[in-house]
């Protein structure tokens, strides 16, 4: 299977381009169920991905669409063929019973996407994204919660241990993933988890980044200009040569959601694009994060 074609890719690339091609006929789902005597649900798990087309529905449906160019038609059909592969013989770590019952639907989707990225954008206003945090770091910012009602010890644990998961997949990629993670400066003046466990995560950032993992800039509080007013999110783009396509996923803290309209991840990716440019530099932010551990080293708690 050629670099690019993993069935989680096919898969993405067929349903993008249905949902493309309907907007573009000026069809709702409802229409394109009756024409095709389905049910609309079939229709909306198709553009989710939650189920993949088979060949012989893939080829009416392109129809009615109007999508007849020959080359598309081929290769949307060999996506789909390979969709309907299983992309290894063993289950993934996120299919395990205990991540699908603790884990949002919109996260387990991204992580699928996060393990294919060639690129990973991460713009951070309030913590360190998942899979750079030490598990006490997690555990610190997850943990609070465990009051809620919906938020047993459970789905803490799980949601720690899949940050884990996540920062070993990174380990293994090496240098084969760009990852660009864009901090606002108070993410790297909070100490969540209490000194101890903040010192320990700061050392993880230098080392990661030192090793090549990834790239982190810092948007300083002096920056005179706009950050952003729409939080903190994750851009994976995914794909290569004839199709590259960009997810985003972002959570607000009682709910989370997978992007993918075209529009809306390059805007995202272009508002990142220019407050990494207007950002302290790798090896500014390096500078501070060893300055802040040096400044908590010499303040201890007790003191």
């Amino acid at each position: 299977m050629a670099e690019g074609d993993s069935p989680t890719i096919a898969r993405l690339r067929v349903r993008i381009a249905l949902r493309e091609a309907r907007e573009a006929a000026g069809l709702t789902q409802l229409q394109v169920a009756e024409e095709m005597e389905w049910s609309t649900s079939k229709v909306i798990r198709i553009e989710k991905g939650d189920v993949t087309v088979s060949i012989n529905d893939l080829r009416g449906l392109l129809g009615l669409l109007g999508v007849r160019d020959k080359t598309k038609v081929n290769s949307l059909l060999s996506d789909a063929r390979i969709a309907r592969t299983r992309q290894k013989a063993e289950t993934v770590w996120w299919q395990e019973e205990r991540f699908r019952d603790q884990m949002s639907e919109s996260f387990r989707k991204f992580v699928e996407y996060e393990a294919e990225a060639s690129q990973l954008r991460s713009f951070n206003i309030f913590y360190v994204p998942g899979p750079l945090q030490t598990p006490e770091y997690g555990l610190a910012l997850t943990g609070t919660w465990t009051e809620e009602a919906d938020f047993s010890q459970d789905k803490v644990d799980a949601l720690v241990e899949a940050r884990t998961h996540r920062r070993e997949a990174l380990l293994r990629r090496g240098d084969s993933l760009d990852y660009m993670v864009l901090f606002d400066q108070s993410v790297l003046l909070r100490s969540f988890g209490g000194q101890a466990a903040f010192i320990q995560q700061l050392r993880q950032l230098i080392e990661l980044s030192e090793r090549g993992l990834f790239r982190m800039r810092m948007l300083p509080f002096n920056l005179e200009i706009a950050i952003a007013n729409n939080g903190s999110f994750e851009l994976a783009t995914v794909g290569v040569g004839r199709s590259i396509n960009e997810i985003m996923y972002r959570e607000n803290g009682v709910s989370d959601e997978i992007v993918e309209t075209r529009p809306d991840t390059a805007r995202h990716r272009k508002r990142f694009d220019q407050l990494w440019r207007a950002a302290d530099s790798e090896g500014d932010t390096t500078a501070f994060v060893q300055k802040r551990i040096d400044e908590l080293e010499a303040n201890p708690p007790n003191r």
